[in-house]
């Protein structure tokens, strides 16, 4: 291993950890459920995804991927917890406006 590699390596495990500590403050300020967990898989696959040309060699496609996973997923389960309890409607946004009634509609 060389000098960049190794550098690089610690640049994306200093990345993993404010990834994991801003999911972690963000989790808990919106309330999303287990805010220690997210944090830790957002900065797990973080982590991984740096550490993976470390160890073998692999694409740059399958790193970003790796990386990404984690926060991507905290991102679903923060939209989720984010809505309401009303059951979706067809033809509406959630969150958004409702639709307003037509006469011609009953």
């Amino acid at each position: 291993m060389d000098a960049t590699t190794i550098a690089i390596a610690l640049l994306g495990f200093g990345s993993a950890a404010a990834v994991g500590g801003a999911t972690f403050w963000d989790a808990h300020r919106v309330g999303v459920s287990r805010p220690r967990l997210w944090a830790t898989v957002t900065a797990g696959t973080v982590a991984v995804g740096f550490a993976l040309p470390l160890f073998a060699t692999v694409p740059l496609t399958g790193v970003l991927l790796t990386a990404n996973t984690g926060p991507v997923l905290y991102g679903f389960e923060r939209e989720v917890s984010a809505g309401g309890d009303e059951p979706a409607e067809p033809g509406e946004l959630p969150g958004g406006p409702s639709r307003p009634e037509r006469a011609d509609e009953e």
